[in-house]
């Protein structure tokens, strides 16, 4: 019971934590990077004031990995061939095996990552969810001076990304808090990447999270990209209601088989361990699967609009 309850209190922290975790000042139009009359708008300017900061660059190079800390050698593998390449940041789709507590992102996140910590934005896996309290929050701390809020959103290179926690799907302060971010970030136009540990749709072994749905329509007409882990596979699905879902949980964890008859399928692969490399630019993103050793499995093109 008095875990349980110092686990509530965390949560309660986070929440006020996560009310003010905008997106570093880019909701504004004045003081921005790139702001010139009928010019690509990059972000706020010098980084903004979140959690993650911002990079008003005209490219990034945004990784994104899932399910990989559990401190095997895939896992290593995987990191050491992203960290062989240009990493601007990384998204870290969730999942320290095997339930998130302090030793284990120290002993399985933490010797593989650590390089990486500067650049990267996290969103929680149902794996480290129940330990929050004990592991993630206290890691991500130590690592930017304040506490991780339980969602978030910065800006790369004119398109804003924006963590959400799928732990949560039906909660209704992060409904209305994506809601509000939409409504006070409107530059961004359908430029916004959404990434989470669970997909909302799925041809893996777990399957669609129709409770998730709530949250997709929130992105509906306002983002291009879903980005997930969870399922311990590559997948790239037809895009729904002009969204694009990825799936990439394949970061080391035993992979996954995935249904090939689903016929929202573009992509599948369930024989490699890899990782998702997203090349972004105002107005278009370049997404990538490699392998472990650094082979490209399959490459996508997501175009969209700023306002």
């Amino acid at each position: 019971m008095a875990a349980r309850l110092a686990v509530l209190a965390i949560v309660a922290a986070l929440l006020v934590v996560t009310g003010v975790a905008r997106d570093g000042g880019s909701g504004g139009e004045g003081g921005v990077a790139g702001a010139r009359a009928h010019s690509s708008y990059l972000g706020p300017r010098g980084g903004g004031r979140g959690w993650m900061r911002s990079r008003p660059k005209r490219v990034s190079i945004v990784w994104a990995i899932g399910d990989g800390a559990d401190g095997g050698s895939d896992s290593r593998a995987v990191a050491a061939m992203v960290g062989s390449q240009r990493v601007d940041r990384l998204l870290y789709l969730g999942d320290v095996y095997e339930t998130g507590t302090a030793r284990e992102f120290q002993v399985n996140y933490d010797p593989p990552y650590h390089r990486f910590n500067a650049v990267t934005a996290p969103t929680i896996g149902n794996h480290e969810w129940s330990n929050i309290a004990m592991g993630y929050v206290p890691y991500w701390t130590a690592v930017r001076g304040t506490p991780p809020p339980l969602w978030y959103a910065f800006a790369a290179s004119g398109w804003q990304l924006i963590s959400l926690n799928s732990n949560v799907p039906t909660s209704p302060d992060q409904l209305a808090w994506l809601n509000s971010l939409i409504g006070q970030t409107p530059r961004y136009g359908t430029c916004r990447l959404a990434f989470m540990h669970h997909p909302v749709f799925s041809a893996g072994l777990h399957g669609d999270l129709s409770a998730l749905q709530g949250v997709f329509g929130e992105l509906e007409g306002h983002a291009s990209i879903v980005l997930s882990g969870h399922d311990h596979d590559m997948q790239r699905l037809q895009p729904v209601d002009g969204i694009t879902p990825y799936v990439d949980g394949a970061g080391g964890r035993e992979l996954y088989p995935v249904d090939r008859t689903d016929p929202r399928l573009a992509f599948a692969d369930d024989a490699h361990h890899g990782a998702l490399r997203i090349k972004l630019r105002p107005g278009r993103a370049v997404l990538t699967f490699l392998a472990e050793d650094g082979t490209p499995l399959d490459q996508s093109t997501v175009s969209c609009h700023q306002r």
